[in-house]
């Protein structure tokens, strides 16, 4: 079973685990922080993370995973119409807000479309895939809802997580880029420019589920995440309670 699971990381373009894996966590890049300090709880829980399209793909093609812990609804909604994941299971355990990021010593800006466009300069702006990952997804909306999309839209660095684009900003490979209020908390090397409006785009709902909901570690690991435990750590990292949706 092991060697199966080996397999399918390797074609799936997963590490390995170095170890064996009672629990396979697949989770958003955005958690790693508060989740790795509850992953280091249970004996036998292996956290394995990137962005949430790419995971919910490899899930959808077989990916081993136990646990789901995603950015995004529409991806656990593609997951559970797939039957990939016990809709049973699907609960919110956390939100998130958007921020406009520059390097260390970059002044403030407004979310107009000259401040931008000056502070770019002949750079691009680092987000993630704004067709696949939650955050490129929301900057998308964010810069449509504001009016900045088509002046910037030619102009962005495309990549695969929201930490990929927070490291662009940090290596100074870009001015600017658009991740989550909680990323910046985890380098001195980067500064809050701007807030998204929240009603610029939709809540940024973390959202997880089992694959199989009989599997008792992997619900006991889940529930510490949606528990009051694991929401004092994820309170702490920054991220914010779960967004109440209406009816």
């Amino acid at each position: 079973m092991l060697r199966c699971a080996t397999f399918l990381a390797v074609i799936l373009g997963l590490a390995a685990p170095a170890v064996r894996a009672e629990v396979l966590v697949f989770a958003a890049a955005s958690l790693k922080e508060p989740l790795d300090r509850m992953a280091a709880e249970f004996e036998g829980v292996v956290v394995s993370y990137g962005g949430s399209g790419t995971l919910a793909r490899q899930i959808s093609l077989g990916a081993p995973a136990d646990v789901v812990l995603l950015a995004n609804l529409t991806w656990m909604d593609t997951l559970v119409e797939g039957a990939h994941v016990s809709p049973e299971t699907v609960a919110d355990f956390a939100s998130n807000a958007l921020v406009l990021i520059g390097a260390d010593g970059t002044a403030p800006l407004q979310l107009e479309q000259d401040a931008l466009v000056r502070a770019l300069g002949d750079g691009r702006m680092a987000v993630g895939l704004t067709e696949a990952v939650p955050a490129g997804i929301y900057a998308k909306a964010a810069l449509q809802s504001l009016g900045l999309w088509d002046a910037t839209k030619d102009r962005l660095a495309e990549v695969d997580s929201v930490r990929s684009a927070l490291a662009l900003v940090i290596r100074r490979q870009t001015p600017l880029g658009i991740v989550y209020a909680t990323d910046v908390r985890i380098s001195d090397a980067v500064v809050t420019l701007a807030a998204f409006p929240a009603e610029s785009h939709l809540p940024i709902r973390y959202i997880g589920a089992l694959t199989d909901h009989e599997k008792t570690k992997a619900a006991a690991f889940l529930d510490y995440v949606t528990g009051s435990e694991g929401q004092a750590i994820l309170a702490e990292a920054g991220f914010l309670p779960p967004v109440e949706i209406a009816q």
